[in-house]
C-alpha cells in the first residue's frame, strides 16, 4: 500500500511537471486555450461528479443554464491550472500588466493605517493573481496552503506562488501556523485566506446561498484578535487574457458581545460578501466538491 501511494505521488508530480514544461513553451493565449480544453475533457470524464457541479449552479439560481455553467466551471478550472503551470519568474511583470483592480484605494488605506490586513477570498478565477497587487504595492503577503501530503508537489507549488509575491505556510493544525500569521499582521503586512470551504468540518454555521452550512472562521478570528480589517476579495478571469480583481469593503464586525457572537456575525457578513462576488461570475467558482449537508446526502 505504501509503495502504491509513493508511486501515485511520483506519477502526479511528474505529470504536472511535464504539463508545465509543455505550457512553458507556449504563448499565454495558447496556454489558456489548452487549459480550457483540458477542463472540457475533465468535464466529459467527470461522471457523477458533474451532478455535484450542476447542483451548485442550481443553488445559485442558474435555472435552465445550470448544466452549461457547470461545464464552464470545469473549463475555468482548467484555465486556472494552465495559468499556474505557465507562470515563470520572467512572466510575473507581464501578468501584472493585465490585472485591473476595483477598490485598490481600500487596500492602500488599510496598508497606510498600519494595522495589517486580512484578505478573505473564495476560490474564484485565478485567486492567486491577487497576490500581484500586494507585490506591486510593497505589502508583505502570506497565505495558508493545504498540505497535500506529496512533498515534491507541495514544494513546487510553494515556489510557483512565491513568483507571485506570496509567502506560503502549510496548514498542519499547529499553533505555529497561527503565530506566523499573527507575526505578519503585527509587521503591518497582509494574510490571504481562502474561506469559502470548510475542509475540516470545524467551521461556523451560516446560511450560504439559501442553505445552512459551515464556513471557516479563521479570517474573522484573526481580524477580531488583531484589529486588522477583514477585506473580501474576488479575482475574475477576463476574456482572452488577464484578470480583474474586486476588493470589497472591510467587513463590519461587531466590537461588542461575546467572542462567539462576534464570530457568528463576522462569518454572516463574509458569507454575504462572497455571495455578491460569486454571483458576478458563478461559472468561475471552482466548487467541485460537496459543500452543504444536502450534497453529502446526495452522494
Amino acid at each position: 500500500m505504501a509503495t502504491s501511494r509513493r508511486l501515485k505521488r511520483f506519477t502526479v508530480y511528474w505529470t504536472l511537471r511535464l504539463a508545465a514544461g509543455i505550457l512553458a513553451i507556449l504563448p499565454e493565449r495558447a496556454a489558456v486555450h489548452l487549459g480550457r480544453f483540458g477542463g472540457w475533457v475533465a468535464w466529459l470524464a467527470a461522471g457523477d461528479r458533474r451532478q455535484m457541479a450542476i447542483r451548485h449552479m442550481q443553488r445559485l439560481d442558474a435555472g435552465s443554464s445550470a448544466e452549461r455553467k457547470a461545464r464552464q466551471m470545469y473549463t475555468a478550472y482548467g484555465r486556472y491550472w494552465a495559468e499556474a503551470l505557465w507562470m515563470r519568474p520572467r512572466r510575473t511583470a507581464q501578468a501584472r500588466e493585465r490585472v485591473t483592480v476595483d477598490g485598490l484605494d481600500r487596500v492602500l488605506a488599510a496598508r497606510d493605517a498600519g494595522a495589517g490586513i486580512v484578505f478573505a477570498l473564495p476560490h474564484l478565477g485565478n485567486w492567486e493573481v491577487a497576490g500581484t497587487i500586494a507585490q506591486q504595492e510593497n505589502i508583505e503577503l502570506m497565505a495558508v496552503a493545504e498540505n497535500l501530503g506529496n512533498r515534491r508537489l507541495v514544494d513546487w507549488f510553494i515556489r510557483l506562488r512565491n513568483m507571485l509575491g506570496i509567502q506560503i505556510v502549510l496548514a498542519d493544525g499547529s499553533r505555529e501556523v497561527f503565530r506566523k500569521l499573527l507575526a505578519v499582521i503585527a509587521r503591518g503586512g497582509a494574510i490571504a485566506l481562502l474561506a469559502d470551504r470548510d475542509l475540516n468540518g470545524r467551521g461556523i454555521e451560516v446560511e450560504f446561498f439559501g442553505e445552512m452550512t459551515t464556513l471557516p472562521g479563521g479570517a474573522i478570528s484573526i481580524g477580531i484578535r488583531t484589529g486588522a480589517p477583514v477585506i473580501p476579495v474576488g479575482t475574475f478571469f477576463r476574456e482572452g487574457r488577464g484578470h480583474h480583481v474586486i476588493v470589497g469593503r472591510p467587513l463590519d464586525i461587531p466590537s461588542d458581545g461575546s467572542m462567539d457572537e462576534r464570530m457568528a456575525a463576522g462569518v454572516r457578513e463574509l458569507a454575504a460578501a462572497f455571495e455578491t462576488l460569486i454571483r458576478r461570475a458563478p461559472e468561475q467558482w471552482h466548487l467541485l466538491q460537496p459543500n452543504w449537508p444536502s450534497d453529502r446526502e446526495a452522494l
